[in-house]
């Protein structure tokens, strides 16, 4: 009866979208990297984290009713697409090392999977990894201020609609960048927040 129900329940995103906490094996970075054993993070947990994710129709983009909502609601005026594979991108080794460097940007980075898939690796608020695979149809925001990385999974393709507000820019912050008032606003926002309820919760 628990399995149906919760069957009845399941998210639609998370057929698209799915998350955990990262090992500590150095092997290719476009493994899965699970912990032993498996740690899985929810899409309610990675919101605390301020990462916003959606499920939507990927072979309609063009005539998406709930993306144009999510733009106009969210002020997503700048739209572009990149393909990352071998093929594709110029300077594809060099490109593909620094995407996995470990960076901040100073706005929110949105990324909608049209098509293939890849890894969003992000810090939890006590600096461990979780690896976010986000598969065709699946949209992501990152708040401006968190670390994170990018890298492809083991099919090396992803084809990703770049969404911005205003005139776009890509510009990443390597690792350690805590000064920028952009990460002091995002652990104030969710770093902060998150360690005060927990004391009150504590206190309760």
């Amino acid at each position: 009866m628990v399995g149906e129900m919760g069957s009845s329940c399941k998210d639609a995103r998370e057929e698209v979208i799915q998350a955990w906490y990262m090992g500590d094996s150095d092997a290719d970075q476009r493994l899965p990297h699970h912990r032993e054993p498996k740690e899985f993070v929810s899409l309610d947990q990675l919101s605390e984290l301020g990462v916003l994710s959606w499920r939507l129709d990927a072979d309609n983009y063009e005539t998406d009713e709930e993306l144009k909502k999510i733009r106009e609601e969210r002020g997503y005026s700048y739209m572009d697409f990149c393909e990352v594979c071998p093929e594709k991108l110029p300077n594809y080794e060099e490109k593909i090392k620094s995407f996995f460097e470990e960076h901040l940007h100073t706005d929110e980075e949105i990324r909608y999977c049209v098509a293939g898939s890849g890894y969003f690796d992000v810090r939890d608020k006590n600096d461990a990894w979780i690896r976010v695979w986000v598969k065709k149809g699946g949209m992501i925001v990152l708040p401006a201020g968190i670390y994170h990385r990018f890298t492809l999974d083991s099919n090396n393709y992803i084809k990703a609609m770049r969404l911005f507000v205003g005139d776009p820019v890509w510009t990443p912050f390597n690792r350690p960048h805590d000064h920028l008032p952009a990460r002091k606003q995002y652990i104030e926002t969710f770093v902060q927040k998150e360690a005060a309820s927990a004391a009150v919760d504590a206190a309760a």
